[in-house]
């Protein structure tokens, strides 16, 4: 045989892409098993009241093993950085703009996305909250080959998890990043084989996930118990759903139902005082809130705030 039939293998070349705490454990697996060429993320930003700036979480990660790290405004017009590194795959997971067609093109293996949500149900922007949200029973990851449309690509494998009755946003993020990160690793080998599936999704099946907006964090009491606690633990620990009680903001952090009724008071009331907290008539029955953190505040038992007051709540309307 001549030396020149023999063909020489470079290195896997892969990119990452990812901003968010939920990416680091992805990025981290991705480096404990193959070689990461360079991570890509969003800007340093200020953050807090001081204006600090601070690194993205992705970015921490990469320093630490010394890997070039890449920032950009506009990764759409500052693509050809991306494709001057000859990527053979980019991994994708929360990185927070859309890649232009140019960039999707380009890895002969792809790109790929790890999303939490078993798509196509929960495309979009906040599929961890929106799942606790609106009561979903279970949640998971997908891994799909990335296209230009919003998380609409070919799926290639997922797995599923409960959402426990008692699961947070914050809880439900943890997991999911935890399963994100073994799935990859798990799925990798049939990409770079080639052996992979590639699904398409059924897009009567579709459902969104968009970005939470201040709207979605003030409680409404005039729905039912259910949907109010959902509220709580979709927005616990960022961003919190709140109430305003005389001219105050209060979070929400942690709350139970009980089963009581009080048809003749409105919803909003505080109708009683329990153990645990503040009970607040909802459409159907009590909202207790036993943990909350008023304006200006840290977060406390609800029983600790009701000790210090002078007046009884019980009677005042809250919205």
């Amino acid at each position: 045989m001549n030396i020149e039939d023999i063909e020489i293998k470079r290195p896997l070349r892969i990119v990452f892409m990812g901003t968010p705490d939920f990416s680091v454990p992805i990025l981290d697996a991705l480096i404990k098993n193959y070689k990461v060429k360079a991570v890509v993320t969003q800007p340093d930003k200020q953050v807090g009241r001081s204006g600090k700036i601070a690194k993205p979480p992705v970015k921490r990660l990469a320093e630490e093993h010394n890997i070039v790290v890449i920032q950009s405004n506009k990764i759409r017009e500052d693509y050809n950085q991306i494709i001057d590194l000859d990527p053979d795959l980019i991994v994708t997971c929360a990185y927070g703009q859309i890649l232009p067609k140019e960039l999707l093109d380009y890895p002969r293996l792809g790109c790929i996305n790890v999303h939490a949500s078993l798509l196509p149900k929960l495309r979009g922007g906040a599929p961890i909250h929106r799942a606790v949200i609106e009561g979903h029973s279970k949640s998971g990851v997908t891994i799909m080959y990335m296209a230009p449309g919003m998380d609409d690509g070919d799926i290639i494998s997922k797995k599923e998890v409960e959402i426990t009755d008692t699961d947070t946003a914050s809880t439900l993020h943890d997991k999911l990043s935890k399963l994100g990160s073994e799935l990859l690793i798990e799925t990798l080998p049939s990409i770079i084989e080639g052996t992979n599936e590639r699904i398409p999704q059924n897009e009567r099946e579709v459902t969104f996930a968009p970005i939470i907006k201040p709207i979605d964090e003030k409680i409404d009491f005039s729905k039912t118990s259910r949907e109010v606690y959902n509220q709580i633990r979709g927005l616990n620990s960022f961003p919190g759903a709140y109430f305003m009680l005389e001219g105050k903001r209060f979070k929400v952090w942690e709350s139970i139902i009980v089963d009581e009724y009080f048809p003749n008071k409105l919803d909003g009331e505080i109708v009683k005082i329990y153990k645990e907290g503040i009970g607040v008539k909802t459409h159907n029955g009590v909202i207790v809130l036993t943990v909350i953190q008023p304006e200006g505040k840290s977060r406390m038992n609800a029983k600790d705030y009701l000790n210090g007051l002078k007046e009884t709540l019980v009677g005042k309307i809250i919205g």
